[in-house]
């Protein structure tokens, strides 16, 4: 389990006083109103930054941080990604979890064993889609719905389903 959670990352510089131009990666980007500080790894180093103000443009958020007060200064962070560690992380509703948690989750089915490793999380609106890796490298696409999911266990990475009829290939 990630220790640090990514919750926007540095697309760009916006104006010349050094603020950034984010793009969230995260369901509320409002969200960002609440955000007192956030980490920023480069070159292996994590350090803490203190977020001066927060607005909002387009599908974007606009951040200035204590400190970076010049174009240059915003510059040099480009490209990284803002995180916040999970006790500052938003308290997630039950039965509902980090993608970053589910991806890599061996996933199981009831009936026929193990089908996969999730790859990847789609969100399409109304539910997630878990993107599985068969041993075979196809994929099976898995809707993240009550009646398909029965249980998912973070800590062992484990989750069972029971697939639809008609979802793999084979039948």
């Amino acid at each position: 389990m990630y220790q640090y959670l990514q919750v926007g990352k540095i697309l760009t510089t916006h104006g010349v006083r050094g603020e950034v131009k984010v793009m969230p990666l995260t369901d509320d980007p409002k969200r960002f109103d609440r955000l007192k500080w956030v980490y920023i790894e480069r070159d292996g180093d994590q350090k803490r930054y203190d977020i001066e103000r927060v607005r909002y443009h387009k599908n974007s958020v606009i951040v200035k941080f204590k400190g970076i007060d010049d174009m240059n200064a915003a510059e040099a962070l480009k490209d990284l990604f803002l995180e916040v560690d999970r006790r500052n992380a938003v308290k997630l509703p039950k039965d509902t979890f980090f993608i970053c948690d589910i991806i890599g989750c061996e996933v199981y089915d009831s009936m026929r064993g193990r089908l996969g490793t999730v790859k990847n999380v789609l969100s399409t609106g109304s539910n997630d889609v878990y993107v599985v890796e068969a041993e075979d490298k196809k994929e099976i696409l898995i809707p993240a719905l009550k009646s398909v999911v029965t249980s998912v266990n973070i800590e062992e990475r484990k989750i069972t389903v029971i697939l639809p009829e008609g979802l793999l290939d084979d039948e």
